[in-house]
């Protein structure tokens, strides 16, 4: 399964379809962080946001690299979890990737500021919290990305729809008061919650709720490739 991993993310680099989806994080990230400065937390919490949305869109792009012949020989080789599991992991690798820029690219553009004032805290607190916005948004986006894949949609309109109305729904339900924020992963939430003091009961209920909406998604994900094979 490793080699597998390995031949995805080789295939996703060598033909160039990892360049859209960086250049789209550079340019957001840098119209974000170049706008003005903000303490880490908030303005990595925000990050997650806009970065959400280019994640799960650099899955799906890595999901349809390889071509459906390969993908059914893969599935013979390795079994069909294993093919699955493959996918994803590349996918995850790759987003991991666009983390570590996100929380990298905002210092040299000056878009956090290191001066803490009295009862503010610490820009170490501030980064620890910017990356687990990040790391609840990665599995979310890549779940989502997966159900856009060309595997489950079989089109290019249906999968771009699919992207479209997650990342919408995000943003419109997140805002929502109601029982509504559940239907989303806690993009928006996380982004507002890093802003003030963050509550262990919080931090755990904002947690299993990313890893929840994830787990169902990857569960509708697994039960479409099997439906689908």
């Amino acid at each position: 399964m490793i080699a597998l991993v390995r031949l995805r993310l080789a295939g996703f680099v060598r033909t160039g379809r990892a360049l859209a989806p960086v250049l789209a994080g550079l340019l957001v990230l840098g119209i974000l962080h170049g706008g003005g400065r903000a303490r880490p937390a908030e303005a990595y919490g925000v990050s997650a946001v806009v970065l959400f949305p280019v994640l799960a869109w650099q899955t799906k792009i890595l999901l349809d690299v390889e071509p459906d012949v390969q993908r059914r020989l893969a599935r013979v080789v390795v079994g069909p979890v294993r093919e699955r599991l493959a996918g994803l992991l590349a996918a995850f690798l790759a987003g991991l990737a666009v983390v570590v820029v996100a929380l990298a690219v905002p210092w040299p553009l000056g878009g956090v500021t290191p001066a803490a004032g009295p009862g503010e805290r610490s820009v170490l607190v501030g980064v620890v919290l910017g990356l687990w916005a990040h790391l609840l948004a990665l599995p979310a986006a890549v779940a989502l990305g997966a159900l856009a894949s060309r595997a489950i949609t079989r089109s290019a309109g249906y999968g771009v729809a699919v992207l479209a109305v997650g990342a919408v729904g995000v943003v419109v339900f997140g805002l929502s008061d109601s029982v509504a924020p559940w239907l989303v992963p806690p993009v928006m939430a996380t982004a507002r919650a890093v802003t003030g003091p963050v509550s262990p009961g919080a931090g755990l209920l904002l947690t299993g709720w990313a890893a929840l909406w994830a787990v169902v998604a990857l569960a509708g994900y697994s039960w479409g490739r099997r439906t689908r094979a």
